[in-house]
């Protein structure tokens, strides 16, 4: 019997539009006195992280915040955030925020009692195991975007400064105690991030989806969570307070993270060192190379994703999913090429080797060499 996998599912999820009512209910739960609330610069001052606070410090809790999260975070940000989060005498974090607000303050949470460096605990066989478990901090995750999962998430992506190589930093640990999942604080978002957060969401289903590895209930959670994107992420772009699209795109975007426990592929390849070097939005340039990626791996997914495109009702097999994400992606505003989204075509045998050694390579269904890497990158300009 060959079907052998390692599966686990997420954690307790609070759903629901108001619940961020509950964010001092869900630290008492996670053991959490004195909460550290990590998130980006952008959303420091708006009112739905004050609003955070505020019932934070109303049960007691106190009002602590670190705010100085790069778009890609990095070690820099990190040993920035365990600096207030030691010298607070805190005792878990609130991360809050997208992707980067989510992933740097689980990174704090994961790195706060360690002694050994971060990089030790990169996605690496069992490296995870190198970390002292009884030492990492409870987290709450409060996303307030729909596009990278990170809140069902164990893993965290941090960019070295130096090198400029993004990180996969996991534990199973670095699974958040209690997520709140509240739809009302995504419709503040710009379109663009939106836009941008929601193909994200779509590509994590994607490339689940397609991912050669035994995971049927991924694969049955990806293909629902595509669905989900086809159907809501236009109505919430064209209607940034219909709360009910935006809690469609906030399962989605759970959904997704859950699903690629089943595997990611070469869209991600390509984007995490493009994000890198460029710092372009992460799903934004997920977006972007999506369609040159379907026609790389058309070989090996073609019976696949026609399946996919009949329950999606999207008629024409393959043929027709592709020129579905196409439209898809026009209607949304998303850039056609690299080129569109400002990054040079100059720097693509640095870009392949990067991808090369990027996670995400041992999950695509094409076996990706260093040549046809290249090649799928041009393709993208």
């Amino acid at each position: 019997m060959q079907l052998v996998a390692n599966w686990s599912y997420p954690t307790a999820i609070r759903f629901g539009a108001g619940r961020i009512s509950e964010l001092a209910d869900a630290c008492k739960a996670a053991g959490i006195t004195r909460p550290l609330l990590v998130t980006d610069r952008g959303l420091a001052s708006l009112p739905i992280t004050q609003n955070a606070l505020d019932i934070l410090e109303k049960a007691g809790l106190g009002r602590a915040m670190f705010s100085e999260v790069d778009p890609n975070p990095n070690e820099l940000n990190l040993e920035a955030g365990l600096k207030v989060y030691w010298d607070g005498h805190h005792d878990g974090v609130v991360a809050f925020g997208g992707g980067s607000g989510l992933d740097l303050g689980k990174l704090i949470a994961f790195m706060s009692g360690q002694i050994l460096p971060v990089w030790d605990f990169e996605d690496i066989g069992d490296w995870w195991t190198r970390a002292e478990a009884s030492k990492i901090a409870p987290i709450v995750a409060v996303p307030t975007t729909a596009g990278t999962g990170s809140e069902v998430g164990r893993a965290g992506v941090l960019t070295n400064s130096e090198t400029h190589v993004k990180k996969i930093i996991f534990h199973p640990k670095l699974l958040p105690t209690v997520t709140i999942c509240d739809p009302e604080l995504t419709t503040g978002m710009p379109k663009v991030i939106t836009v941008g957060t929601g193909m994200d969401a779509f590509a994590h289903c994607l490339e689940a989806y397609c991912s050669p590895f035994y995971h049927p209930m991924s694969q049955g959670i990806a293909l629902e969570g595509m669905r989900l994107v086809k159907q809501n992420l236009p109505r919430v772009v064209a209607d940034s307070m219909n709360i009910e699209a935006r809690a469609h795109m906030m399962s989605a975007a759970a959904m997704g993270a859950v699903a690629f426990q089943k595997g990611l592929g070469a869209i991600h390849a390509l984007s995490h060192p493009i994000g890198a070097v460029y710092n372009t939005h992460h799903g934004m340039t997920n977006a972007v190379v999506m369609p040159p990626v379907l026609k790389f791996n058309r070989s090996e997914i073609e019976t696949r994703i026609g399946r996919a495109a009949a329950y999606l009702g999207i008629p024409g097999g393959f043929d027709g999913f592709y020129q579905f994400v196409v439209r898809f992606r026009a209607d949304l505003g998303v850039p056609n090429t690299l080129t569109d989204l400002g990054v040079g075509n100059d720097r693509i045998d640095e870009l392949s080797a990067m991808a090369m050694e990027d996670p995400s390579v041992g999950g695509n269904p094409r076996k990706m060499t260093l040549e046809n890497t290249k090649q799928l990158f041009a393709d993208c300009f």
